[in-house]
């Protein structure tokens, strides 16, 4: 299964557990589209308070639906962010998102294999 390392896989099966497999796409597709559209924004001209909450909202998104390494970058940045300062890696992020999005995707579809 690929993005061992991004992916808590443990939190995933937890979570399909407690909600069920039709919630758990739902969750999926929910997050997935938030988190597109708050990636497309973000961006350290809207000031740090801005940053923050999204780096907040992203962070708890991400660590629900175990996206690990998202979820330490975007930890990071919002107490950078929550310290006045802007300057996040946006680029990093974003890759690491994408990979990790790569990996569920992919790991769901070895899990129903």
């Amino acid at each position: 299964m690929g993005g061992v390392n991004m992916i808590d896989w443990d939190r995933v099966r937890e979570l399909q557990d407690e909600i069920g497999q039709d919630e758990f796409a739902e969750v999926v597709t929910m997050f997935l589209d938030e988190a597109d559209e708050v990636l497309a924004r973000i961006s350290p001209a809207g000031g740090a308070a801005l940053l923050r909450d999204d780096c907040h909202f992203l962070k708890g998104a991400a660590l629900n639906l175990g996206f690990a390494s998202f979820a330490d970058l975007c930890q990071n940045a919002e107490r950078h962010a929550n310290e006045g300062d802007c300057a996040i890696d946006l680029i990093e992020m974003r890759k690491c998102y994408h990979a990790s999005r790569e990996a569920l995707i992919m790991g769901l579809s070895d899990l129903a294999a």
